[in-house]
């Protein structure tokens, strides 16, 4: 049995993510598109967190093994991931799109909100009644602090508001996607690696 460790090490490419929400919605959106990462030796690794993208990038990247990394962050978290990547030899000065040659996307806000703008309110809430939420997502809605917000602003609140939902969901989000509303970040992503 190959332990983590040795699987990032027998990859070809690295996909450095946040968390595991965004680990299994990469992961999920290449089994739509027909892909088999592991037999195409592409890794997605939660990192437990943009600020960690240098412990990962001196592991796997030109300081490390020199594996051919690619990554996906948050719109908050960008300026984190790239710095890491300047640190690491990967450019200096990196704009947006030199950070995407690189193999490197940004989701705006994030990737809940983009996968909620893809679907639309409608159908998030359909999902979020075949699992059982919204029920929940109702009492949420009417809270004082997230009346004045917009539907698709609560979505993205309540997917955050209870440890594991982000977990549960991002398969389920990408698994409803029409392939032509699959958002520009996870598209071009699956196209680099």
């Amino acid at each position: 049995m190959m332990t983590e460790g040795q699987a990032t090490l027998d990859a070809r490419t690295i996909v450095l993510v946040e968390g595991v929400s965004d680990q299994l919605a990469v992961e999920t959106l290449a089994e739509r598109s027909g892909r088999d990462l592991a037999a195409e030796r592409i890794r997605v690794v939660p990192m437990g967190g943009a600020t960690n993208i240098g412990h990962f990038l001196d592991r796997f990247g030109p300081p490390g093994a020199h594996i051919r990394l690619a990554g996906l962050c948050d719109e908050a978290e960008a300026g984190v991931f790239r710095r890491g990547l300047e640190r690491a030899g990967l450019g200096s000065g990196l704009t947006d799109s030199e950070m995407e040659s690189k193999g490197f996307f940004v989701c705006a806000p994030d990737l809940e909100d983009e996968l909620i703008r893809a679907l639309g309110i409608s159908a998030v809430e359909r999902i979020l009644e075949e699992e059982g939420d919204l029920t929940s997502f109702r009492t949420f809605q009417q809270q004082p602090a997230q009346r004045a917000r917009s539907d698709q602003a609560r979505l993205r609140r309540f997917m955050g508001t209870r440890g594991g939902r982000k977990i549960h969901y991002a398969p389920l989000l990408v698994q409803a996607l029409a392939p032509a509303s699959t958002p520009r970040p996870l598209q071009l992503l699956l196209q680099h690696i």
